[in-house]
């Protein structure tokens, strides 16, 4: 049994080897693509045109003004003369947000007053709308704060904001690590099922069942080296980890382990796919149909807390969800095992039942 085993994993091996574009692909998602998404794919605002209109005039309105451009997340569109022209700005996509500083503005900073100033924000798209306005309120109350600062009484308080794990508030941390995530969970997807899916119509899979080999060891074949390669694939992607800056505060160890973990999940899924599957077109559309949900329920897009309750309660049976913990928690906060074990179980526990299901299937149908 030994001996057959090794000659079917080497062979498997060597099939995987000898495909080039297969090769290319995996090299493409776990590399290029991360790139790609990391640099193009971002959740800060950055240049949103600003539409000026300044009714005061005065050197503190000017500097208002000014606090807003010097930042990345404004840059001017032109001072309008009225409202209503910056209005149409805004109607017209000329502008995303415009500025009123009201006549009076210097005068009631100065005084000790709270001077209103109207912000016009185009909520076309909210989340983009929502990060705009949280960043020019920000603004101006540093500046409020700022010439408020001598008048504070003794009892005031003085909140100090600290943030850990991603202290500069990049998206880049995220974005990168979510899409080696992303990529480990397509790759372990499809292509057992596209593998196994292109035996089945090329005939192999039928010639390997008149030879002693079993089921068994068929599907172990099939499974073992998509396992070992995706553990492998990991590598590549580590050097855009450190070109990115993502700091690696844990250890590998944890996180190559917890890999592993999740890519029997992902493996089972889809030599379940490959078992119900007739021909390798439809192996990939069940692939891409059965990735969407698993990604969504994740919270790579939507936090989870933000979902329906129903939703939430789901997406603990996405292995994503659960794997976006890890990565996070190694990379970010330094965490190991002590910390992950509730993932770890999460993970064992959905890549268990999924994998032995997908053992008996695969030995019922081994030819489709």
């Amino acid at each position: 049994m030994a001996r057959r085993l090794t000659g079917l994993l080497v062979k498997e091996m060597i099939q995987f080897l000898r495909d080039r574009v297969v090769l290319i692909l995996v090299l493409w998602l776990y590399t290029i693509e991360v790139v790609i998404c990391a640099v193009a794919v971002s959740f800060e605002v950055e240049n949103m045109p600003l539409a000026i209109v300044d009714f005061d005039r005065t050197p503190e309105s000017r500097v208002l003004v000014q606090n807003f451009l010097i930042t990345e997340s404004f840059t001017s569109a032109g001072t309008a003369a009225s409202a209503a022209e910056a209005t149409e700005w805004l109607q017209q996509g000329r502008a995303r947000l415009a500025l009123i500083v009201p006549d009076g503005f210097q005068r009631d900073l100065v005084g000790g007053e709270v001077p209103p100033v109207q912000i016009l924000l185009d909520g076309t798209d909210s989340n983009i709308a929502a990060q705009a306005r949280a960043n020019a309120l920000a603004i101006v109350g540093r500046m409020e704060a700022a010439a408020t600062a001598e008048q504070d009484g003794p009892g005031r308080a003085h909140p100090v904001v600290r943030v850990w794990y991603n202290p500069d508030g990049r998206t880049t941390s995220f974005t990168v690590l979510s899409m080696i995530a992303l990529a480990a969970l397509m790759v372990g997807v499809i292509y057992p099922a596209a593998s196994i899916v292109r035996e089945k119509e090329a005939g192999t899979i039928e010639q390997l069942r008149v030879t002693p080999i079993s089921t068994t060891e068929l599907f172990v074949a099939k499974t073992v080296p998509m396992l070992v390669m995706g553990l492998v694939s990991v590598f590549p992607s580590l050097l855009i980890v450190w070109w990115f800056g993502v700091p690696l505060n844990g250890s590998l160890a944890p996180f190559l382990a917890l890999t592993a973990v999740f890519l029997v999940s992902a493996i089972a899924i889809g030599v379940l796919i490959a078992s119900i599957s007739r021909t390798l077109q439809q192996a990939l559309l069940l692939s891409f149909f059965g990735l969407f949900p698993v990604l969504f329920l994740s919270g790579t897009i939507t936090p989870v807390e933000s979902m329906p309750e129903a939703l939430q309660t789901v997406s603990f049976f996405s292995p994503l969800r659960h794997y976006m913990d890890v990565i996070l928690g190694v990379f970010l906060k330094g965490a190991g095992l002590p910390e992950l074990w509730p993932q770890a179980l999460a993970l064992i526990a959905i890549g268990t039942p999924l994998f032995l299901l997908a053992a008996r299937i695969f030995q019922r149908t081994p030819a489709g």
